[in-house]
């Protein structure tokens, strides 16, 4: 672990001359307590994100487990084939606009999230935004690695029977199989995230196509099972109207409430903002398409020969009748959910955690931390309870609406993009991001009273109408209020932090 004083100056290759380097001459007057080289900005050259990488991102995200069973359960609720490639279209618009907004803030700057968020909130008030969306994070983590280990448990009882013995009895809520497939997949993520970002890009890169060709094999033996056609309504439960098709669309979008947050994590490392607009197009609405595509085979395939709707494509899987084959899915099931728990719900906690405490964590060490919360929380314990998933994690999911839409407000339309990269790093009463002993609590304050509009739309009966819309409307009640708000700056100073940076070579 780089000492305090190593953390306040980037290598000389960075932009500072190795004289400078040492405690007694700081020229750049960074703080050891918000500076370290993981949240430092990334060199413009070295960038290894290219239109590929992030495409791969959402070949992975996009095809998540989780996303298959809420597009699929459209179908089951009775929206037709081409209400559900309609919401899934319009959901993949608003995202592609959303994700660039945010994309372009991570390749302009090349910080990460809890850095970024120094700007709307202050050099101590961005703790808010980034605990928040890592609590969201870790929880989830802890879940998925838990779904996959069930997966995995599946696999091993096919290959080696004997080991039924092991899946009887339970150690805190788990068997001792399951304990083993938990922690085995806990153990196999916690290597690949502990080498760092580039290590995550090259998993991705690797990840997507597996998962693509996966799917793809899927749909068409269905389609084949199916006798060449597919239903392409649920006639067994009333038509969905257009504003279900709406409110669809909008839960979409909602789904990603998390990626649209931190997005700059991943494009802080990107090459350029053509690479982001190119990998989220293909990521984004061609891929997006394809899924829905994929959707409506799988559902209306599988209502075709049993009459029933499927609740995931795990249902699918198991019902291959081949063991080998059934094999070779599940294992691309389980590379799928470790290649959408590390972009989703790994590097989030780890900046999170890396931000609280710079002197003393890095990237490796707060991803140690960040897995083993995810372990002690006992997760299967989590996804067990309705209340803990509806009211802790979707109450804290409601929150990310409103402080989306404040970072934005404050970045595309009070600064109108202009940003002291160094001054994101430095205590100084007079500094850019200090507002009042660090804290913007005009920022706080629209957080706090459209947080309390977006958590009485998310979960009061009375505004049962707009439920599926929530975020969106906490989104444009949190810009609306900090624009209410805010101070104006008197004058903008865009200042890039190449002298401060560091080579992104993890």
């Amino acid at each position: 672990m780089p000492s305090p004083d190593e953390t306040l100056h980037p290598a000389p290759a960075a932009g500072i001359s190795a004289q400078h380097l040492g405690d007694a001459n700081n020229p750049y007057e960074l703080s050891p307590s918000l500076y370290n080289k993981d949240l430092a900005p990334t060199t413009r050259e070295g960038r290894t994100w290219s239109s590929y990488s992030i495409f791969t991102l959402w070949a992975n995200d996009v095809h998540s487990l989780g996303n298959y069973a809420f597009a699929i359960g459209l179908f089951a609720l009775g929206l037709s084939a081409g209400q559900i490639l309609l919401a899934l279209i319009i959901g993949a618009v608003l995202l592609f606009g959303l994700l660039n907004l945010s994309g372009f803030m991570g390749e302009k700057t090349g910080v990460p999230f809890p850095v970024m968020s120094r700007i709307a909130f202050g050099i101590r008030g961005a703790q808010i935004p980034a605990l928040i969306r890592g609590a969201v994070a870790i929880a989830w983590f802890g879940i998925q690695t838990y779904l996959a280990a069930m997966v995995l448990k599946v696999m091993v009882l096919a290959v080696a029977p004997g080991a039924v013995s092991l899946d009887s009895g339970k150690v805190l809520g788990l068997s001792p199989l399951g304990w083993i497939c938990f922690v085995a997949l806990w153990l196999v993520q916690l290597v690949i995230v502990s080498y760092g970002m580039e290590m995550i890009r090259k998993y991705e890169a690797f990840a997507g196509p597996v998962i693509l060709v996966t799917f793809a094999a899927l749909a068409i033996w269905v389609f084949m099972q199916a006798g060449g056609s597919i239903s392409l309504v649920n006639d067994k439960v009333p038509a969905a109207s257009w504003v279900d098709t709406l409110g669809s669309a909008s839960l979409w979008v909602a789904i990603y409430g998390t990626f649209v947050l931190n997005f700059c994590d991943f494009t802080r490392g990107a090459k350029s903002k053509k690479s982001i607009v190119r990998g989220n197009f293909i990521g984004i609405p061609v891929n997006m398409a394809f899924f829905g595509l994929i959707v409506v085979v799988l559902a209306g395939g599988s209502f075709k020969i049993n009459g029933a709707t499927i609740t995931s494509p795990s249902d699918v899987v198991a019902a291959i009748p081949n063991t080998p084959l059934l094999l070779l899915a599940s294992l691309s099931l389980l590379i799928l959910t470790i290649a959408v728990n590390l972009m989703a719900n790994f590097v989030a906690p780890v900046y999170a955690l890396t931000n609280l405490f710079p002197k003393k964590l890095n990237f490796r060490s707060a991803a140690i931390i960040s897995g083993v919360i995810g372990l002690v929380i006992l997760p299967w314990n989590l996804y067990d309870s309705p209340a803990v998933i509806t009211y802790f994690l979707g109450g804290l999911g409601a929150l990310l609406g409103p402080l989306f839409g404040i970072i934005m407000a404050d970045y595309w339309i009070i600064r109108r993009t202009h940003v002291h990269v160094q001054d994101l790093y430095r205590i100084h009463p007079d500094g850019t991001y200090f507002f009042s002993r660090g804290v913007n609590f005009r920022a706080v304050g629209a957080l706090a009273i459209s947080s309390a509009g977006a958590l009485l739309l998310a979960f009061s009966p009375t505004f049962a109408v707009v439920h599926a819309f929530a975020w969106f409307i906490g989104c444009a009640l949190g810009a609306v209020v900090y624009l209410v708000m805010a101070k104006r700056p008197t004058a903008l100073v865009d200042q890039d932090g190449e002298a401060i940076a560091v080579r992104p070579t993890h």
